[in-house]
């Protein structure tokens, strides 16, 4: 019998609510949920294939422990692995005491395990040394809005989407980062034309190219435009000094810093036209304006004045609390929020207290039965990691993260985490980057599998249920936390029982209590009335009947005075200057199917047909002046590393800058991936580490020696040993392609180049791996005295068919791109047979590759695409014929773009 279960999507913050249909305890399908407010359905490429990465592969299903550093970790019992972990974090307490250990937790645990977390290292450790990977993607936000409106609390909700007249998008490739989200921006667009959008973005991406706006400002200059626009407000006389006066302090300071801030000067710092500011300041003053901002804002040294100097843009304007109005910050996580409600990060304690404010730690002292919590500040993020290279932190307990592939300068994380005394890792997938260096590995539940609660980027909270239950010896991350605590309090002799729970719920209750009376009051909520009515927006107290939709509209602020304080920020530049030395630019930023270390999305095939390998972007210009054509493979350095990819020629970078996708790290290349490049100098307000910009030079590369390997799969099992290939050459890189069947998983591909010929047995060694062996049915051809080696693969499949399931050609590659449409598509007739083999970039008989695959729902590739355009399609015409666009809407950016480029005018 087939069960559904409401639960969330557990990719970005926008919280979508989906509807998980399982059978036999195994997850089956996933749909939108049409009542959820946030998504009414709606779902992305990513949170659409959920249930195809809801698979055993790649799970980590028991625990496992080793004895020392270099021998390899064995199959352990819980309490085998809790007790050796006790033992261990109670002798480096008593001996070095409580800081000598810490916690580095996740944005996609739940909001209870991670209020169980925060309660362990502060309550019952009295360490403050917990931080999350939150403080890489959403502290500066935090920080923005508590110096400005003294809470942590986005005023706006995606309802403004549908009333705002300005839609200000900074430092979001909204499109591709929160795709649903998006599709409620092209249906605003569409019922009110009038509706303006600015983007400020230095690349020219898909949400910048459908903008009205667009404003490529030189990377790190956010400051100086948002001070430009309130300079040109300030002179066309479109501030509201009502509201300034009533309801704000500290704007005569930062009237006269802006006053600098003239649009010729700001225009020769940002790198734009003087008119585009004054066109983005006027549809910004004459409102309502909606600003919505995400990592191009907080991953800054100077994140936090970014942040406050948008916000100060609202507050000059009045535009707050109001319907279609206000700053509204995207989430990058499904729970960050709910992580900083609970005080999940080293400079935070439950309810929205501040950790280095003497009367919250006694207010969460008292609520805890405690003497005290510590007055010594935690270590953030970055500092965390160095205090573990350095051994003033010796143990460190990892949840539901990767650091060893997602912190800046891995280089030096990576030492940090061979230099820990222990390093205890909590996840529910076995093959993260991280996961190699753990002494205890301890298996935890994943999504489908949990239950709690999260709150997305409105402030709205949603019961996660569980669909199945988890497999083997996975247990929830809750309750991990509680059995260790409750076997640490016995081990340091405490007699606290700090935890008592026994379910999610009264974590819910205890956590709810501690909101009584802040702003993010949350009294009036329970799990029955979150099941029985819905996703709820704090703050909902008790004896309310709805959240609230919008703060702030009685100008009222979270300030001892009530009154919202201008931020008087000024323009500072990157961590990293390009200069002759390191002449480019590196952005970094998400592709629109892939999720951050992949770790999920790197299981499903189709998530890899839009973006199939890891590649740098560069302009036409740039590659012009080196010599440059697109696929060649360079090596790309500064002081900290280098990685080795290919070369994408992109129209969306500008001359002397360049984009590296952030997902790609060493399970899926050789290399680090883009992070070894970044810098760790963070923002010393919020602490947030500049991911988005580095500097870098560019070597072209002579790799005559090239192969590419193709193969059908079942299972992962052959995808993970493959990747343990990838050292053996200058340039490698594995994944996924194709779509997964009742038979099989896709197939996976491997693309290398080198100076020379590896040896043999390396070749060997892969084909054996893959079957591909003298005593399979294959197709050969071999050239010693060249150095070309090719072979096919041929099966008959269930319909007695011929299909091609495997490829491997070394030397010379030219056919590998039609002979992988071969293996997309299954047909291999007579003459594709005939010329297989042979060297040709095209296939026989007229026929083309296909070209990437836009729309990764139904399947649909580029050049049918652009052939139905060339024929007079438009958009509306493609989603009827080709039906592209027309479920989860990501694609629709794309078609639109594809459709002005190659139309008949």
């Amino acid at each position: 019998m087939i069960k559904q279960t409401k639960s969330t999507c557990c990719y970005c913050g926008v919280g979508c609510g989906v509807i998980i249909h399982s059978e036999n305890d195994k997850i089956i399908d996933v749909k939108g949920d049409p009542q959820h407010p946030a998504n009414f359905g709606r779902l992305c490429t990513k949170g659409s294939t959920l249930h195809l990465s809801a698979k055993l592969d790649n799970r980590l299903l028991y625990p496992e422990v080793r004895q020392s550093r270099h021998l390899p970790r064995t199959r352990a019992t819980w309490d085998e692995s809790l007790d050796l972990v006790v033992e261990k974090f109670a002798t480096l307490i008593e001996t070095h005491g409580p800081d000598s250990v810490a916690f580095y937790i996740s944005g996609q645990l739940l909001t209870e395990d991670y209020y169980v977390f925060n309660k362990l290292a502060k309550g019952l450790i009295g360490t403050n040394n917990v931080d999350t990977n939150s403080r890489l993607c959403m502290s500066s936000a935090v920080a923005g809005y508590k110096l400005t409106l003294g809470a942590d609390a986005p005023p706006a909700c995606y309802e403004d989407i549908d009333h705002t007249d300005c839609l200000f998008i900074a430092g979001s490739n909204t499109a591709f980062a929160h795709p649903i989200l998006y599709r409620r921006i092209e249906d605003a667009k569409e019922k009110n034309p009038n509706l303006k959008i600015v983007v400020v973005d230095p690349r020219q991406t898909d949400t910048a190219k459908a903008a009205d706006l667009h404003l490529a400002i030189l990377p790190g200059t956010d400051v100086a435009l948002f001070n430009g626009m309130l300079h040109i407000m300030l002179w066309e006389g479109m501030l509201d000094n009502d509201f300034i006066d009533a309801h704000t302090n500290g704007f005569a300071e930062l009237k006269e810093t802006v006053r600098e801030y003239t649009p010729k000067m700001v225009a020769d710092i940002c790198g734009i036209k003087e008119a585009d500011i004054i066109t983005a300041a006027k549809w910004f003053g004459k409102g309502p304006t909606l600003s919505m901002y995400c990592q191009g804002l907080n991953q800054s040294i100077n994140g936090s004045d970014k942040n406050a100097a948008l916000i100060n843009l609202h507050l000059a304007t009045g535009q707050i609390g109001k319907l279609g109005a206000g700053p509204f910050s995207l989430t990058g996580q499904p729970n960050a929020m709910g992580g900083r409600e609970v005080g999940g990060m080293a400079t935070l304690l439950s309810g929205h207290r501040d950790l280095a404010n003497p009367v919250h730690r006694a207010e969460v002292a008292s609520f805890w039965g405690i003497e005290s919590i510590s007055d010594i500040p935690g270590k953030s993020a970055v500092d965390m990691f160095k205090a573990v290279k350095d051994g003033s932190i010796k143990a460190i307990w990892i949840a539901c993260t990767n650091p060893a592939q997602s912190m800046p300068d891995l280089n030096d994380v990576l030492e940090a985490l061979d230099n820990a005394e222990l390093v205890v890792v909590q996840d529910a997938f076995d093959n993260t980057e991280t996961c190699q260096y753990a002494d205890v590995l301890l298996p935890a539940s994943t999504w489908g599998e949990k239950e709690g609660s999260v709150t997305n980027s409105e402030r709205r909270i949603t019961r996660v249920n569980p669909a199945v239950i988890p497999p083997a010896e996975a247990r929830h991350d809750w309750a991990i936390v509680v059995d260790f605590a409750q076997r640490l309090e016995q081990r340091l002799a405490k007699n606290t029982a700090l935890f008592p729970y026994t379910t999610t719920e009264q974590i819910f209750d205890e956590h709810r209590e501690t909101t009584r009376g802040r702003d993010l009051d949350i009294t009036g909520l329970s799990y029955t009335l979150l099941n029985e009515q819905g996703p709820q927006q704090w703050p909902f107290k008790n004896g309310d009947v709805t959240g609230k939709a919008r703060l702030y509209a009685d100008g009222v602020f979270q300030k001892p005075d009530g009154k919202a304080q201008f931020l008087n920020a000024t323009y500072k530049g990157t961590a990293d200057k390009t200069d002759a030395r390191y002449p480019l630019h590196l952005l970094t930023g998400r592709l629109r199917d892939q999720w951050h270390g992949m770790s999920r999305t790197g299981n499903v095939a189709q998530l890899f047909n839009h973006a199939e390998e890891p590649v740098i972007h560069m302009s036409a210009d740039d590659m012009m002046r080196r010599s440059i054509q697109n696929g060649d493979v360079v090596k790309v350095s500064n002081k900290r590393g280098s990685l080795v990819l290919p070369v994408q020629m992109s129209d969306e970078v500008k001359p002397s800058q360049t984009f590296i996708p952030m997902h790609w790290g060493s399970q899926f290349m050789h290399g680090l991936g883009v992070n070894a490049l970044m810098p760790s100098a963070y923002d010393k307000v919020s602490k947030q580490p500049e991911l988005k910009h580095t500097a870098i030079k560019l070597e072209k590369l002579e790799l005559p020696w090239r192969m590419t390997v193709m193969r059908t799969i079942h299972n992962l099992d052959v995808l993970q040993k493959l990747k343990g290939y990838l050292s053996h050459f200058e340039y490698a890189s594995c994944g996924l392609f194709g779509r997964e069947t009742e038979t099989h998983c896709g197939m996976l591909i491997l693309r290398a180049a080198h100076t020379e010929a590896p040896d043999d047995q390396v070749i060997q060694d892969i084909d054996t791996l893959l079957g591909m062996t003298g005593d399979a049915p294959l197709l050969n051809y071999l050239d010693a005295k060249r150095g070309i080696s090719k072979r096919i693969l041929v099966e008959t499949n269930l319909e007695n068919k011929a299909e091609v399931t495997g490829v491997r050609l070394v030397g010379e590659t030219l056919a590998a791109a039609w002979l992988k449409d071969v293996m997309g598509t299954g047909e291999f007739s007579p003459e594709l047979r005939r010329w297989a083999l042979a060297p040709l970039s095209a296939p026989p008989a007229g026929q083309r590759s296909r070209g990437k695959i836009v729309c990764n729902c139904l399947d649909v590739a580029e050049n049918e695409i652009i052939d139905n355009i060339q024929l007079g399609a438009d958009l509306l015409t493609l989603q009827n014929k080709l039906k592209c666009g027309t479920q989860c809407g990501s694609c629709v950016p794309e078609l639109k773009q594809l459709v002005r480029i190659h139309a008949k005018h």
